[in-house]
């Protein structure tokens, strides 16, 4: 998998750059994210890795993929087929949203809660976190009830436990130790 990453990598790079140069992140994230669908699916992953000639494969893909795609996207599209990378493209789209995200200096923070958090208690944390964190903040709120009470905060690498239970759990590692 990571392999596939670091064959994505050069890929969602350069669309990005693109996008942003011609100030068309919005429409390439669309396109991406359709061009990703329909190498998804299981008869066009069958036909790409199934020894078509790349001829083949990018005339199959351009026609699925149609209007929804503009000719930027097509060539992008062209180059992928050329180089027989048309079935990393979830991969790329991935990447492509990572980029995007940090260019607008936007994280994803996972909320595990035991109970429902209010709309009040959200934007609070959020305005904390963005404070934090030094970028806009998007909240994804789990519950999980075995948490017990308090909050578990994910955002990136970064990780803030003050649930009961991951307070209990260190309590039991420090008396063992």
């Amino acid at each position: 998998m990571s392999e596939l990453t670091t064959v994505a990598r050069p890929y969602a790079k350069a669309a990005f750059d693109f996008a942003v140069e011609a100030n068309a992140i919005d429409s390439w994230l669309t396109q991406l994210t359709f061009a990703a669908e329909v190498a998804k699916d299981e008869t066009v992953q069958g036909y790409l890795s199934g020894g078509t000639s790349v001829e083949q494969a990018q005339t199959l893909f351009l026609n699925i993929c149609g209007e929804q795609v503009d000719s930027q996207g097509q060539n992008f599209l062209k180059v992928m087929a050329e180089n027989e990378r048309l079935l990393v493209l979830p991969l790329v789209l991935e990447q492509f949203v990572s980029l995007k995200a940090e260019y607008e200096q936007e994280i994803t923070v996972d909320v595990t809660s035991a109970v429902e958090i209010s709309a009040e208690q959200k934007s609070t944390l959020s305005a904390a976190l963005e404070k934090r964190l030094a970028r806009k903040v998007k909240l994804n709120c789990n519950i999980d009830a075995s948490i017990v009470s308090g909050l578990i905060i994910q955002a990136g690498d970064t990780v803030i436990d003050g649930s009961v239970q991951g307070k209990l759990s260190r309590l039991a590692t420090s008396l063992q130790s």
